[in-house]
């Protein structure tokens, strides 16, 4: 082994900054490295950390192993205490080709280099293009979080929210649409908090008005998990006008009854998810939501739980992302009378099986009907809903096509 290897755990932007860390190895000449870029978001991603780390040694063990992300920022002492682990780097380190700079060269110097995320004040100078497939790319406007909701750990793992400025976003996405890039999805930690660390105080809506204006040759622009109580008037305008905004949209609901979303410190009530769903659909018939909720939040009763597996119908939801409530230390949930595991997974269990419900329903409702459809490789690629598509003959790779819904199989369509 000579040129480093990577190892990426958990969100988009977490590959996102995996891939710009290559480059900033590469410049630098690091060699015979390992570098493994961690989650925290729950203590199950911290335990799969540390055993990718144990099993990336077993598997080089004349390497370096490099560990950086969420879970060495916010817990720096348990990787350097590994002996599996030659450095610990903090998130905001990673991002500085000092830092590689510094590992490639006399690599025995500061194994821990973790300052205080809190104090980070810029987001900007690690954006690379053409990040995720040959069709689709991912851009950075956002990081870090302002909020404290009291079952999550990320606020300390990515410091304080920050915008990258909307002319340096729109420059980007010109160049990757320069470079044959059909689709671009806009990304960030927190995203609808997007512009208020900024001059004037921009809002989402009005980035992603300025791209579809000043990028008229982007066929496709997509926004990706978003706060539904933060989204903006200049949002809500271009949900029904622009037709290059894919009508697709994640949502952070986290659970469907009030109390506990008060438990969790959340800022909307099941009502604004309802009436924001119900709106967004108005606007935008054709609009179809993911949404993330937590299963077994401390104090849940069964009840609660079924507001919760109620809100799926209510809202609309048809992509679920089913998180079972893992305890993480450092939050004040971790605090709270705890439900038992059995009936945590029973729950998402019931909340899985009510997502492919809606699964189902929104399949059968595209036979018959035509699609524009975003080719991700030859045999399959996504509609503007994000539902992927199977095709029995090879279409052009990157490519946007017409196509006509046959049929379904498992959580996809197929097309002629």
């Amino acid at each position: 082994m000579s040129a480093p290897i990577f190892s990426n755990h958990g969100c988009r932007l977490n590959a996102y900054e995996t891939e710009a860390m290559k480059d900033l190895a590469a410049q630098a000449g690091l060699q015979r490295a390992v570098v493994i870029n961690t989650c925290a978001v729950t203590a199950e991603a911290v335990r799969k950390a540390r055993q990718d780390i144990r099993r990336l040694r077993r598997d080089h063990p004349d390497a370096r192993i490099i560990v950086t992300g969420c879970a060495a920022q916010t817990e720096p002492a348990t990787f350097s205490a590994m002996p599996e682990v030659n450095a610990v780097i903090g998130n905001a380190e990673k991002m500085q080709p000092g830092t590689w700079a510094g590992l490639a060269g006399d690599f025995g110097t500061e194994p821990v280099q973790v300052d205080d995320i809190m104090s980070v004040t810029e987001t900007a100078g690690h954006l690379i293009d053409g990040f995720g497939t040959r069709s689709r790319a991912y851009v950075q406007v956002q990081n870090g979080c302002d909020h404290r909701c009291t079952f999550c750990i990320i606020p300390y793992g990515r410091g304080n929210s920050r915008s990258v400025p909307a002319g340096v976003v729109v420059e980007q996405i010109k160049r990757l649409v320069q470079r044959g890039y059909n689709e671009v999805v806009l990304t960030g930690v927190d995203l609808t908090s997007w512009g208020a660390d900024l001059p004037g105080g921009p809002r989402l809506g009005d980035l992603v008005l300025r791209i579809l204006r000043l990028v008229p040759d982007l066929p496709r622009l997509r926004i990706s998990s978003i706060d539904s109580i933060e989204v903006d008037d200049s949002l809500m305008q271009a949900i029904a006008t622009e037709q290059r905004l894919m009508p697709h949209l994640h949502l952070s609901l986290q659970h469907g009854d009030d109390l506990i979303l008060k438990r969790m410190k959340r800022r909307h009530l099941r009502d604004d998810a309802i009436r924001f769903a119900q709106e967004a659909r108005r606007l935008r018939p054709e609009m179809t939501f993911g949404a993330d909720i937590i299963a077994g939040f401390p104090t849940e009763t069964e009840a609660h739980f079924e507001n919760s597996l109620a809100l799926v119908e209510e809202c609309g939801l048809t992509w679920l992302h089913v998180f079972p409530y893992s305890a993480r230390a450092g939050t004040p949930a971790a605090r709270m009378p705890q439900v038992n595991g059995g009936v945590i997974r029973d729950r998402a269990a019931r909340l899985r099986a009510a997502g492919d419900v809606r699964v189902a329903r929104h399949l059968a409702q595209q036979i018959g009907r035509d699609h524009r459809i975003l080719m991700e490789s030859p045999l399959m690629g996504r509609t503007e809903q994000f539902t992927e598509v199977d095709f029995d003959t090879p279409r052009p790779e990157g490519q946007i096509v017409a196509a006509r819904i046959t049929g379904a199989s498992a959580a996809r369509l197929v097309a002629a």
